[in-house]
């Protein structure tokens, strides 16, 4: 039953963050906002309750069964994929680059937000 509870709280955070996307029309998708909830409702909470930590734990034990689509998807165009290689490989640089950059810039700040707060 605690598996039950557990993913019912997830679809129930996503169900909510799919009603605020609606209501208020923001641009931005539903699952992110219900991930956004239930982030808040962990720092609220402090700790994961038993039944959501079941659960997590086995999504996140089938987790890599999610990647076979995506094997698949590259099987299936690799002709596409081998015809702009270049531009995919330059697109895959530097949005890690950017994304580093963004990750490093917000942990700075973070970081100096910290040290004022405490000093």
């Amino acid at each position: 039953m605690n598996l039950i509870h557990g993913m019912l709280g997830i679809l129930a955070c996503q169900l909510a963050g799919e009603a605020i996307v609606q209501l208020a029309g923001i641009p931005v998708p539903g699952p992110v906002i219900g991930l956004v909830l239930l982030f808040a409702f962990l720092l609220w909470y402090g700790e994961p309750p038993p039944a959501l930590r079941r659960v997590s734990d086995t999504l996140l034990d089938y987790l890599a069964l999610l990647f076979v689509p995506t094997g698949v998807g590259l099987m299936v165009h690799f002709p596409l994929i081998a015809r702009d290689w270049l531009a995919i490989g330059v697109a895959l640089v530097i949005s890690t680059a950017v994304t580093l950059a963004a990750t490093m810039l917000a942990l700075r700040a973070m970081l100096a937000l910290r040290s004022r707060r405490d000093g």
